[in-house]
């Protein structure tokens, strides 16, 4: 398989072992997943947490717009660059930020 045969859309990368995918995932706090990203396994994982933030919609109980920011945000050191730190923490986030994992 040519990597330049494959379309933009299959998120197809390189490794070392060969061509990767990686599966993003923002989960709830019991592990279901709220949103999931395809993207090609040598990009890094930091690149893709506006990406996740921006397809978040948490579903109300009552009527109304589904909700765009969660309670808390967790992750790990992947995700504990400046550039992810600084939004979370003006968001309604008090302390769940990636760095205190």
């Amino acid at each position: 398989m040519n990597l330049f045969d494959e379309p933009d859309d299959h998120a197809i990368g390189r490794s070392r072992g060969g061509l990767s995918t990686k599966i993003h995932a923002l989960v709830d706090g019991k592990g279901r997943p709220l949103v999931l990203l395809v993207a090609p396994g040598q990009g890094g994982d930091a690149p893709m947490f506006t990406h996740l933030m921006d397809h978040l919609k948490i579903k109300r109980a009552g009527p109304g717009r589904p909700r765009t920011r969660p309670d808390r945000v967790r992750g790990d050191k992947a995700y504990s660059s400046r550039a992810i730190r600084g939004p979370v923490a003006r968001s309604r986030d008090p302390g769940g930020h990636p760095a205190t994992i």
